[in-house]
């Protein structure tokens, strides 16, 4: 009976205030994405309920100027150091600095974010140059990843872009990508078209 008193007494507050501790801990141990789905069940609340608070977490954190912040990358959510942090953290972790994307690394990045799942050979029918270097150099830096492979003759890769393509462009999915010129568009439809045909008559 004294235990169910002293549950009638709970405030909405202190309910918000353990639900964001048990978020908070669970992002904070898991150290990667996690899928709000995951986060909801583990809390025993509705995916909606746990979406509000996380971000009204991310909200808290931006306005208390902390060192650390919570990210949305396509429905899954992340705690993580801002980057305003690295200059500071590499002095005690002594990490490299960040990898810099050359002209030709963004642009076969930019086309296989816009354009996957694609093949090697696709991209360079965009490019009109070979691009292994490219794609091996952006695996590498964990920005594409391989998603498959095309059904057609020998069964070339198909390339896509990883959550941490989102977590280093700072977006949330793909739908956030700028849009490109419609024209533009066209021509890498085109020239895909031109190139998955070439594959499938070899």
């Amino acid at each position: 009976m004294e235990n169910e008193m002293n549950n009638e007494f709970i405030s909405p507050i202190e309910n918000i205030e353990n639900l964001e501790a048990v978020i908070e801990a669970i992002l904070f141990t898991m150290g990667e994405a996690v899928e709000l789905e995951r986060l909801a069940a583990a809390a025993g609340h509705d995916e909606d309920t746990v979406r509000r608070i996380i971000r009204s977490m991310m909200d808290q954190y931006q306005a208390e100027n902390r060192g650390i912040q919570i990210i949305e990358l396509d429905n899954s959510f992340q705690m993580c150091t801002k980057a305003t942090m690295y200059e500071s953290i590499i002095k005690i972790t002594h990490v490299p600095k960040k990898h810099v994307l050359t002209d030709v690394l963004l642009e076969t990045l930019s086309i296989i974010a816009y354009k996957q799942p694609i093949t090697r050979i696709a991209i360079e029918a965009i490019r009109g140059v070979q691009c292994d270097h490219a794609v091996n150099k952006l695996v590498e830096y964990n920005l594409i990843t391989e998603l498959g492979r095309l059904d057609a003759p020998g069964r070339p890769i198909l390339f896509g872009t990883t959550e941490e393509f989102l977590r280093n462009f700072g977006i949330k999915s793909l739908d956030e990508l700028p849009i490109v010129k419609p024209e533009k568009l066209e021509d890498f439809k085109l020239e895909v078209e031109e190139e998955l045909q070439l594959e499938l008559d070899i």
